[in-house]
């Protein structure tokens, strides 16, 4: 049992949705550093999500249609024995992405697209025949880039034109008091910043009504592009195991990557046609891995995992400056439950279960991830052929109901994941 169900699972959880848990897509298995002997595997996982919502009678009524385009993901490790304590691992995979594309109404034209690719580099030291420490680094290349449709923007800079006017109202007044106070110097430092909140507001309000947005426009559309950037980070670990009861508990922390983008942004109305520089954090987790024997050929596993997601957020300087915001961004972290049951049913075959959960955090949600929490449940099966193992799994995930600042609802959707896996011993 302990050889053959050691990795139960591995594969229907990758099996997961773009949208669950920020825009993490894969993950680094570090199970494959406690296998047996050196060992190379190679999975792909196909994900086919339905995200829809419906727009309030405010915004036109109907459906956005299906937002979320279908993936696939493609990852790879190899662990390698140097000498009787030592092992070396090495993962491969596509960690981050998203691939946004809104078709009708208001949201029409909306689209975005992250792509990741991440290695890292793991080593593993037994202290004893039970406890093991390992570590390491990981090196994330992302790329990213997003089309906000005129209709979206121009409302985004009506309603900070109209926040600008009321801070510069407000000013006035503190300025009015301060000279009738006869601190003179104050009300003219508050009556200057007054005047320049005033002119910035009526810039954008003369702009918003000499050429009116509408939708299926271009000249208010915001577009922005990045180069390809590449980061750092850090893996530290420690797992305690007792083999002849295929127990182990294994604790992982991923330290946050920050990611500094050359980015060109563009929207023609506003004469914004720049180049910067868009900083964005891929958050630190901290992962809690267990699996046990309960009963002959039996085997329970599990895990929680718990991602900063609340530091990511897109805030491209041209944008911030028009609007008063991020393009788009994650308010709230994070934890993602998972437990399953593997059992062998003979030297060849076994097969598991498992359900993963994320709760809802209520408030507006971006447009770009529409879903709030997610319930699934997967199945799968392992195949043994002398040094050779083929796994498979799939998985049905139940995604929260969302609703952005518009109003939009998101409710019903769902996501299937299919996942194989070639593992090859030597």
């Amino acid at each position: 049992m302990k050889k053959t169900l050691m990795a139960a699972g591995a594969v229907v959880a990758t099996a997961t949705v773009a949208t669950a848990g920020g825009i993490e897509r894969s993950s680094n298995d570090y199970g494959l550093l406690f296998q047996d002997g050196d060992q190379a595997n190679v999975s792909v996982t196909l994900v086919n999500p339905q995200v829809s919502g419906k727009y309030p009678a405010a915004l036109g009524g109907g459906s956005t249609g299906n937002m979320a385009k279908n993936y696939t993901s493609i990852s790879a490790g190899y662990k390698k024995d140097i000498g009787d304590r030592l092992s070396f691992g090495l993962f491969v995979n596509d960690a981050y992405g998203a691939d946004a594309d809104y078709r009708e109404g208001v949201y029409a034209g909306l689209t975005a697209t992250w792509d990741s690719e991440q290695v890292a580099f793991i080593l593993k030291y037994d202290v004893s025949d039970r406890f093991s420490v390992y570590g390491g680094a990981r090196y994330v290349q992302s790329t990213a880039e997003i089309t906000i449709p005129e209709a979206l923007v121009g409302r985004a800079v009506g309603n900070h034109a109209m926040d600008l006017g009321n801070q510069a109202t407000n000013l006035g007044r503190q300025a009015a008091v301060a000279a009738a106070s006869g601190d003179l110097e104050t009300a003219a430092k508050l009556g200057a910043q007054a005047r320049e909140l005033g002119t910035e507001a009526r810039t954008l309000g003369t702009a918003l009504a000499t050429t009116p947005p509408a939708v299926g426009g271009t000249n208010w559309a915001y577009s922005a592009q990045s180069n390809r950037d590449g980061q750092f980070g850090y893996v530290l670990g420690a797992a305690y195991q007792i083999p002849d009861i295929a127990l182990r508990v294994g604790l992982t922390w991923e330290s946050e990557i920050e990611h500094s983008f050359d980015t060109h942004e563009v929207i023609p109305a506003l004469g914004v046609d720049l180049d910067d520089t868009t900083k964005i954090t891929l958050p630190q987790s901290v992962k809690l891995d267990f699996q046990s024997g309960v009963a002959k050929n039996t085997l329970v596993f599990g895990s929680i995992k718990w991602t900063e997601w609340s530091k990511w957020e897109v805030r491209t300087p041209g944008y911030e400056a028009v609007t008063g915001t991020e393009v788009t961004g994650l308010d709230d972290d994070t934890i993602t439950w998972r437990v399953g049951v593997g059992h062998k049913f003979n030297e060849k075959a076994s097969g598991f279960a498992q359900v993963r959960y994320e709760k809802s955090n209520g408030g507006d949600i971006s447009r770009l991830s529409p879903t709030d929490g997610l319930m699934s449940f997967g199945i799968g099966g392992q195949l043994v052929d002398g040094n050779v193992k083929l796994r498979g799994g799939i998985e049905y995930v139940s995604l929260g109901n969302a609703e952005d600042a518009s109003g939009v609802k998101f409710e019903d959707n769902s996501a299937i994941g299919m996942g194989l896996s070639l593992t090859v011993s030597f």
